[in-house]
């Protein structure tokens, strides 16, 4: 049983990803661990009129985007809107660039299972929980603007 299932309270995603088959594997994997997936998107104007209206605890942001998109600046808006962003990126010294708007990234291609993983330790941390292992590939970020260090 994952971390998610094991909470009493179901902790609300939100992706936004360009390849649609990609975000529907992700999509499936962490409601299979017991999250609540929001809708799918593709775009900035879309997700953050969804981030508005639901408040994700956790998004999960890919830099490039359909379109122009840029995911690096839809997450200086969700940080702004108090939601921690993780960026997920093939281009990892432009994901290690963001370390002001982001919590952390993880680099693509990623193993499913790890990244169910690393989302559980971020929010368990995010919670105060320093006790989950940080999934080899994810790099946390401390300048992220939200507090990520263990309770103590």
């Amino acid at each position: 049983m994952t971390a998610a299932q094991n909470s009493n309270t179901t902790e609300t995603l939100m992706i936004v990803e360009d390849e649609a088959l990609v975000a529907t594997v992700l999509r499936d994997e962490l409601q299979d661990a017991g999250y609540k997936v929001l809708n799918l998107t593709d775009r900035n104007a879309e997700a953050l009129e969804v981030a508005r209206a639901e408040k994700p605890n956790l998004a999960l942001v890919n830099i490039r985007l359909a379109g122009r998109d840029d995911g690096i600046k839809l997450s200086e808006h969700l940080k702004a809107l108090g939601i921690p962003v993780l960026l997920i990126s093939g281009q990892v010294s432009r994901a290690s660039s963001a370390k002001t708007v982001a919590i952390a990234s993880m680099p693509k291609p990623y193993d499913a299972a790890e990244m169910v993983l690393a989302v559980a330790h971020l929010l368990a941390r995010l919670n105060g929980d320093g006790s989950l292992p940080r999934p080899a590939q994810l790099e946390v970020f401390d300048e992220g603007g939200f507090d990520l260090a263990p309770a103590a």
